[in-house]
């Protein structure tokens, strides 16, 4: 009698388990019976019923998946944009600052010569010694901008890591489409040839 009950209840634990391992897939390939989105922590190439972010991002057609592709190429290039504008605004303002730090430096005085037939003074500009790296701390209206750059770049780069999450092939594929593209684009600029080049430190997802 013991050994039959402990063979039932075996069995009843093992048919327990494999509903909740059943019940457990079913929740990893969908969020719902009605709205069925495809979900998966493994590399998958869902395409119809896949899900991004939220629920409302549910591909129902082919359609829409080019366009949620074409979407996030354009996604990764504006991040690109974002790094570009961010670099530029910081020479402008570093160029306004090196100007206004000429105009102070330098100094104007008056000089006789002699043009055969008397002596007349002679404006001479002098110059203070730029050879020297000068800093400048920007203002606090060109750091709020400096800072808002920076946190579009973040709120960007954090939207495009939780698309990268879903481990969906043709997006992951899309993302780097667009970062070659973006940097192709943005990136395009003269090299300086000086020796105080520096190269740029690349950081993960911002």
């Amino acid at each position: 009698m013991d050994m039959g009950t402990s063979t039932m209840d075996m069995g009843s634990t093992t048919t327990a388990t494999g509903s909740a391992a059943s019940a457990t897939t079913s929740m990893t390939m969908s969020m719902g019976a009605g709205s069925s989105c495809k979900i998966s922590m493994l590399w998958n190439w869902y395409t119809i019923d896949s899900c991004f972010i939220a629920r409302s991002w549910h591909i129902t057609s082919h359609g829409m998946f080019a366009g949620s592709c074409i979407g996030v190429i354009l996604l990764v290039m504006s991040l690109e944009f974002l790094r570009r504008a961010s670099k530029e605004y910081d020479r402008y303002i570093a160029k306004q600052a090196q100007l206004k730090q000429q105009g102070h430096g330098q100094e104007t005085i008056n000089t006789p010569a002699d043009n055969g037939s008397g002596k007349s003074p002679v404006r001479v500009t002098v110059t203070a010694n730029g050879g020297s790296t000068r800093k400048f701390r920007p203002n606090v209206f060109q750091q709020v901008i400096r800072a808002l750059f920076h946190m579009v770049q973040f709120a960007v780069a954090y939207f495009i890591m939780l698309l990268a999450m879903y481990y969906n092939g043709y997006i992951i594929i899309c993302i780097i489409i667009g970062a070659f593209l973006g940097s192709f684009v943005f990136s395009w600029e003269p090299i300086s040839l000086g020796s105080d080049n520096k190269g740029e430190t690349t950081y993960c997802c911002g």
